[in-house]
């Protein structure tokens, strides 16, 4: 980390031990991203519930370049599970803070579109034509919604591809409206 950690206590008399525990796991924030700013801990015993008793509450606010992550979870009984349980979330939000700088964060290729250019209804299969002229098996199981029946020669439909015993087969079928193609 750039700057050190900070660590706040309110409302209760947190260990040695439990104070030693959050300087380790911020430390450990590092690996997961290196360019941590700052890092503030604050641990907080706001009020005893009436079941439980004293409720820890752990907060996080780590600065990032161009970010603040504020981190909270639930609060716990036990002062090193709510530690335990805010510094998972902490690794969690900085490792998507970090795809997303990388730009590695996942994106969906758009299904492929195709027309119907033959349709056999009462064997329940038919064949897909695809823009770059390709044909493509499907069965009336793989149309969503019970759509077969509403198929015809030249309906526009989006569909998941995958080999089959005898070539290109579509997995799933769906039909769209009339302006994609």
């Amino acid at each position: 980390m750039q700057l050190p950690l900070q660590v706040t206590v309110r409302n209760v008399a947190l260990s040695e031990v439990a104070e030693e525990d959050i300087r380790e796991k911020a430390a450990m924030l590092d690996e997961y991203y290196d360019r941590i700013m700052s890092c503030h801990v604050i641990v907080d015993a706001p009020h005893r519930h009436r079941h439980k008793g004293l409720l820890y509450d752990v907060r996080i606010d780590l600065t990032v370049p161009g970010a603040e992550l504020v981190i909270r979870r639930e609060p716990n009984e036990d002062v090193y599970v709510a530690i335990r349980d805010a510094f998972d979330a902490a690794r969690r939000q900085l490792e998507d803070f970090a795809r997303r700088q990388r730009g590695d964060v996942k994106t969906h290729e758009a299904s492929p579109y195709g027309r119907v250019s033959r349709l056999f209804p009462e064997e329940g299969y038919g064949f897909l034509e695809t823009p770059d002229g390709r044909e493509i098996y499907f069965h009336r199981n793989s149309v969503l919604h019970g759509g077969f029946e509403k198929l015809g020669i030249g309906s526009e439909v989006r569909f998941a591809e995958e080999e089959g015993e005898k070539g290109p087969q579509a997995s799933t079928v769906a039909v769209v409206g009339k302006h994609h193609l």
